[in-house]
C-alpha cells in the first residue's frame, strides 16, 4: 500500500442518516422475531440482542447504561422480555455459541493486529530515533 492510500471499509461509506435507519429496522425485527433466540443468534453470527445493547450503551460514551440500553433494544425491561420468550439453551446450542464465539475471538485479535501494523507503518519514520533518520547525528 502507498502511504498516500486510505483503506476505507465499505460500511463507512454509509451515512449516519442511513446507518440509524437500519439499525432501528433491525431492532423492530429482533423485537418482532421473538422466537430467533439469543443463544441461536450467537450461534450463527456471534452476536445478539445483549451484544447489541452492549453496543449501543459504549456508543453512547455514559447516556445509557447496561440496563437502559437492554430495555431500548428488548423494547421492555430485559427480565419481562427473557421470562416471555426465553427458552433453556440445549447443548448442542451451548456447543455452536461457544465455536462461534471463538471464531469472535480470532477475528477480534485479527482486527486489532491489523490495526497496530497500520498504526505502526503510518508512525515510521517519524517513531525512528534521530540517529536512525539523520545521519550527520
Amino acid at each position: 500500500m502507498k502511504p498516500t492510500e486510505t483503506v476505507q471499509r465499505p460500511e463507512d461509506v454509509i451515512d449516519d442518516a442511513t446507518a440509524a435507519a437500519a439499525f432501528r429496522r433491525l431492532l423492530r425485527h429482533l423485537r418482532h422475531r421473538a422466537d430467533a433466540q439469543n443463544i441461536d443468534l450467537m450461534g450463527l453470527a456471534g452476536f445478539c440482542r445483549n451484544c447489541l445493547a452492549d453496543w449501543v450503551s459504549e456508543a453512547s460514551h455514559g447516556k445509557f447504561d447496561a440496563e437502559t440500553a437492554r430495555h431500548l433494544v428488548y423494547g421492555m425491561p430485559y427480565g419481562e422480555w427473557k421470562a416471555r420468550n426465553n427458552t433453556p439453551a440445549t447443548p448442542e446450542q451451548i456447543a455452536k455459541m461457544e465455536a462461534s464465539m471463538a471464531l469472535n475471538r480470532t477475528r477480534e485479535q485479527e482486527a486489532l493486529d491489523e490495526g497496530l501494523d497500520q498504526s505502526l507503518e503510518d508512525s515510521f519514520p517519524a517513531s525512528d530515533p534521530p540517529s536512525q533518520t539523520d545521519p550527520s547525528r
